[in-house]
């Protein structure tokens, strides 16, 4: 049935760079029937039918888990959690920091982290300009959260000197990147999510320390 998202597949996730275990995909399943669950009451997301949530949010989250750079991880904006309990999952060893001023939304994500038993993730209830954290972070991801420019500005400060920006992006932000200094930008990928008929694009920055 649809509504147990048993459409997931190891083989899509494979396309992506992925080897997913059984374990992993029935823990994307769980998270997947739970986000269900509270959106009825919460509205944690807005796409619809459920049917989309597995291209749309689930493997679009996945898809940039083979580029990650290693280290400690902080997911800004993360709604509904993704991509950062996605990642999570996918990689146990890795600290995941997922921050998100909806304190409705922090409430789902812990209540998904004790169902699924997650001992790598912690939850924030703050705006980003009132975090602040005792360390500074690895690799720092963004799906929704702002134009470039703006998420280089506001997250620098939480980077630590060799880390990386990383923000998830739908068409190639040609605009976005002209603005942005030419030595803050890493790289630019083009990536293929299966099922997902959009573009899909990935920018990767260097943080600004002098901000």
């Amino acid at each position: 049935m649809v509504s147990d998202f048993n459409e997931i597949s190891g083989a899509a996730l494979k396309l992506m760079g992925l080897k997913a275990t059984k374990s992993e995909i029935d823990m994307y399943r769980q998270y997947l029937i739970l986000l269900g669950k509270w959106n009825q009451v919460y509205n944690i997301t807005s796409i619809a039918p459920k049917a989309k949530w597995v291209s749309a949010h689930l493997y679009d989250s996945c898809s940039i888990i083979s580029i990650l750079p290693s280290g400690t991880l902080l997911d800004i904006g993360t709604g509904g959690g993704f991509p950062g309990l996605p990642i999570a999952i996918t990689q146990p060893e890795r600290e995941v920091v997922l921050l998100d001023r909806s304190a409705k939304k922090t409430t789902f994500l812990k209540q998904v982290t004790i169902e699924l038993g997650l001992k790598n993730v912690t939850i924030e209830t703050s705006r980003i300009e009132s975090y602040d954290p005792a360390k500074r972070f690895d690799v720092i991801v963004s799906r929704a959260f702002s134009e470039l420019k703006t998420f280089l500005r506001k997250a620098s400060r939480l980077c630590s000197q060799d880390g990386t920006l990383i923000a998830m992006k739908g068409k190639y932000p040609e605009a976005e990147l002209a603005i942005i200094p030419k030595e803050r930008i890493k790289k630019v990928r083009n990536l293929r999510v299966p099922q997902l008929n959009a573009e899909r694009h990935v920018v990767e920055l260097a943080p600004d320390l002098q901000i």
